[in-house]
């Protein structure tokens, strides 16, 4: 199933582009384009790694659902990956590695299926 782009890779490159650009001038981006940044930044990660088995979850900005295998339908999906927004454009970037953002506590993830480092950075 092909994935529902709700944000044009020319805007989410774009908005990538500029939390990149903050990071390095230690400075903060608008919260509208933080979200920005996260949400195609998890699009992404759903078109890369398509399926419904994994739901990976980045408040208050965004979730989605990646990875093949057994599919939840109501409830807590049994492999949930949460993490705040810095972590995951980190990790999305390149400017982290999945083991360290869980060593140090950044990541929650929960699930067989619940290790995203075969699909980062993207």
């Amino acid at each position: 199933m092909a994935v529902r782009r709700r944000i044009s890779p020319e805007d989410g490159q774009f908005a990538v582009s500029q939390w990149l650009r903050a990071q390095e001038a230690e400075e903060t981006l608008p919260r509208p384009r933080l979200a920005m940044a996260v949400r195609y930044l998890l699009e992404e990660l759903a078109e890369q790694a398509p399926g419904n088995s994994v739901e990976v979850r980045v408040p208050p900005f965004g979730v989605t659902q990646c990875i093949d295998g057994p599919r939840h339908t109501r409830g807590t999906p049994p492999n949930v990956v949460e993490m705040d927004a810095a972590t995951w454009l980190e990790l999305a970037t390149g400017q982290q590695t999945w083991d360290g953002a869980v060593v140090l506590g950044k990541v929650n993830a929960s699930g067989l299926r619940a290790d995203l480092s075969a699909y980062l950075p993207l």
